[in-house]
């Protein structure tokens, strides 16, 4: 296959390595003729040195290769690899084409509202790894109203005794014109009986504020995950502030000190990410990004290349 760019990825494109990562490369192909006529081009081919099954040693070789197809479509979608990728610097680059520095050159055409998504994995880790006050206190209000009520009676019932508060409230009526209530994310009909609502948010409560216990006491976090979860919104915020991300990354020592645990999850970390994907959904919102890539000049960008260099007569 032709590689189209391969290049260092990973802890030490971010400037946040340590002697215990492993080493990561990505890069693009181009799909062969036949994989194109047939219309068999893969996704990704990977290749590692280490253990599916376990978790990689220091030194150990991660390396994934994406078609021309797929990558461009990860960064329609705003994915935070293909985002990596296109802004690593030449120096990262092991191999690179002038198919590659066309790609870089019009990378900005791939910005769009859908960078909403780099923050994806960011909100992932902290409904993992602990939840915000406010919505703890308003599960335990509403449960406290519940448990005082009848449990055969419906929600339309106590409709006016009902809980109003941040993460909790009347949400908009179902399809068929029936009133809702929700809570921290879960919506109940008004006919649903409370018998049935109290389980739902009692175990909310006990899952969450155990996990919230658990963060406090910097207990059972992944603090690699979370890292990374800090790296994609800060990244996010540098395409929309900057229009770029620069390598290594300026808060690569925040970055660190997170990754090895040495900062408070509860007191420090925890807010400053909720924090920061706060303002970055604000500046993506209240950006003039499009609600779409150009998606017809890289479908162009598709064809083009695959015409010149797989079609064309040498």
């Amino acid at each position: 296959m032709d590689l189209l760019v391969k290049m260092i990825f990973g802890a030490p494109l971010y400037g946040t390595a340590t002697p215990q990562s492993d080493i990561d490369y990505k890069g693009v192909f181009l799909p062969s003729r036949e994989e194109v006529l047939l219309g068999r081009i893969p996704k990704c081919r990977r290749y590692a040195t280490g253990d599916n099954h376990c978790k990689n040693k220091p030194g150990d070789v991660d390396q994934d290769l994406y078609s021309l197809h797929h990558f461009i479509d990860l960064a329609c979608q705003g994915e935070i690899v293909a985002m990596d990728m296109l802004h690593a610097p030449p120096n990262a680059w092991i191999v690179a084409s002038e198919v590659w520095k066309e790609i870089v050159r019009h990378r900005h055409r791939f910005y769009s509202k859908k960078l909403m998504t780099f923050l994806a994995y960011a909100r992932r880790q902290t409904a993992k790894y602990g939840i915000q006050g406010s919505r703890l206190h308003a599960a335990a209000t509403l449960l406290e109203v519940l448990k005082q009520k009848d449990p055969k009676l419906r929600l339309a019932h106590v409709w006016s005794d009902l809980p109003r508060m941040d993460h909790c409230g009347e949400a908009d009526p179902d399809p068929n014109g029936i009133r809702q209530y929700q809570v921290c994310g879960k919506t109940f009909q008004a006919t649903v009986a409370i018998g049935q609502v109290v389980p739902v948010v009692q175990k909310f409560l006990d899952t969450f504020g155990q996990r919230a216990r658990l963060a406090a006491d910097n207990k059972a976090i992944d603090w690699k995950a979370v890292s990374h979860a800090m790296r994609a919104a800060i990244q996010t915020r540098e395409i929309i502030v900057n229009g770029e991300i620069v390598y290594p990354l300026r808060d690569a020592a925040y970055l660190q000190e997170i990754k090895a645990g040495r900062l408070d999850y509860y007191k420090e970390v925890a807010p400053a990410l909720e924090n920061m994907m706060a303002e970055v959904a604000r500046l993506i919102t209240g950006s003039n990004l499009p609600d779409q890539p150009d998606r017809q000049f890289w479908d162009d960008f598709i064809c083009k290349t695959v015409e010149t260099y797989r079609f064309s007569i040498q």
